[in-house]
C-alpha cells in the first residue's frame, strides 16, 4: 500500500490520479483526517495503514512575497511536519519514502544548480526559510538512513506550475501570479499589468504532471541517500515568461516591471542528468504546452477560485 501525503493539495492530487491511471493501490488521507503537524496522529496514521512506501507531497508553501512576510509559520509548519514524517516511516518500518526538495535550497550563488554543490553557500534571502526547511529534510533522511537504515529518495524538483496551482497573489508563484494577473487585466482592458522585480532572474518551470511522474518513479528506482535533481537545465527570464503568458492569454497591454519589489535568486536552472538516469526518464511537457494548459484552465475555473 502506497500512503500519498498532501494528495490533495497541487502536487498531491496529480500524483494521485497517475496512480490511478497505473492501477497502483494506495491512500490519500485529507488534512481533516490526518494533521501531519500533530505528532501523535502523524504516528496513529502510519500505524493503522501500514503502507509499504510513502510519497511525501505534504508542504505549507507561498511565493516570495509569503516568504517575507510569515516567516514564521513557514518554518514552524514545515519544520514539524518533516519531524513528524520521518518519526513515523521509520517506526511503521517503511520500505521507501519519496519526497520532493524545491530547488530554492539551493546556494543563491549557483547559477545551474548541481547536486555536488547543494552545499557551497547560504541561501538566498527571499527562501531561506522555506529552502531550509526542505533542505532540513533531507538531513533527516540521511541521519535515519545512517542509523536505522531508513530509504528515501529526495528529489529536487524546479517550480511546478499547471491547472488547480495556486493564484491567490500572495500563494503564488511568478507563473500562476501572472496568470492571473494577464486574465484579469485582458477582462478588464487595463492598459499595462505590474510584473515584480526587473525581469531579470532566469527560472526553470516543471509541469505539474511531470513532477508527478518524477514522484511516482521514485517509488521504484534504485536507493540513492544523496540529493537527486529533475530538470532540464533550461530556464528563462521572468520577463520573458511574462511575454509568453501575455501571448498565451492574449493580452496586449504594456508590462510594467517594478524593480523597487524583489527580484529573488538571479538564477535557478537544474542539471538533471543525474535524475534523468536514475529515473530512466526526463520532464516531457514543454513550457508553451503547459502554460497553454494552465491559461486554459484558469479561464474555465477562475470565478470559483477564493
Amino acid at each position: 500500500m502506497i500512503l500519498v501525503l498532501g494528495g490533495h493539495g497541487f502536487v498531491g492530487s496529480n500524483v494521485c490520479k497517475l496512480l490511478d491511471r497505473k492501477g497502483a493501490p494506495y491512500v490519500a488521507p485529507t488534512k481533516a483526517e490526518l494533521d501531519l503537524e500533530n505528532l501523535d496522529a502523524t504516528f496513529g496514521a502510519f500505524q493503522s495503514i501500514k503502507p509499504e512506501k510513502v510519497i511525501n507531497c505534504a508542504a505549507f508553501v507561498g511565493g516570495i512575497r509569503y516568504g517575507t512576510t510569515r516567516p514564521i509559520e513557514l518554518f514552524d509548519k514545515n519544520m514539524r511536519m518533516t519531524l513528524n514524517i520521518l518519526r513515523a516511516a521509520d517506526a511503521a518500518k517503511v520500505r521507501r519514502l519519496v519526497n520532493p526538495i524545491a530547488n530554492c535550497a539551493y546556494p543563491a550563488r549557483a547559477e545551474l544548480f548541481r547536486e555536488e554543490e547543494f552545499w557551497d553557500g547560504p541561501l538566498h534571502e527571499s527562501v531561506m526559510v522555506y529552502g531550509f526547511a526542505r533542505k532540513a529534510f533531507w538531513v533527516g533522511s540521511w541521519a535515519y538512513n545512517r542509523q536505522h537504515g531508513l530509504d528515501v529518495i529526495n528529489l529536487i524538483l524546479s517550480n511546478m506550475y499547471g491547472p488547480a496551482d495556486h493564484f491567490h497573489p500572495e500563494r503564488s508563484h511568478a507563473l500562476g501570479a501572472l496568470v492571473k494577473k494577464m486574465f484579469d487585466a485582458k477582462q478588464s482592458g487595463a492598459a499595462e499589468v505590474p510584473v515584480w522585480g526587473s525581469g531579470r532572474p532566469v527560472r526553470e518551470w516543471l509541469y505539474v504532471e511531470d513532477g508527478a511522474e518524477a514522484l511516482v518513479r521514485g517509488l521504484d528506482c534504485p536507493p540513492e541517500i544523496d540529493p537527486v535533481n529533475v530538470g532540464v537545465a533550461s530556464g528563462l527570464s521572468i520577463g520573458y515568461l511574462a511575454a509568453k503568458i501575455a501571448d498565451a492569454v492574449g493580452y496586449k497591454g504594456r508590462l510594467a516591471f517594478d524593480p523597487s519589489q524583489p527580484d529573488g535568486a538571479p538564477f535557478k536552472t537544474v542539471e538533471g542528468s543525474k535524475g534523468e538516469r536514475l529515473l530512466g526518464w526526463t520532464p516531457q511537457i514543454s513550457l508553451d504546452t503547459g502554460i497553454a494548459r494552465t491559461v486554459e484552465w484558469y479561464a474555465e475555473n477562475r470565478m470559483n477560485l477564493a
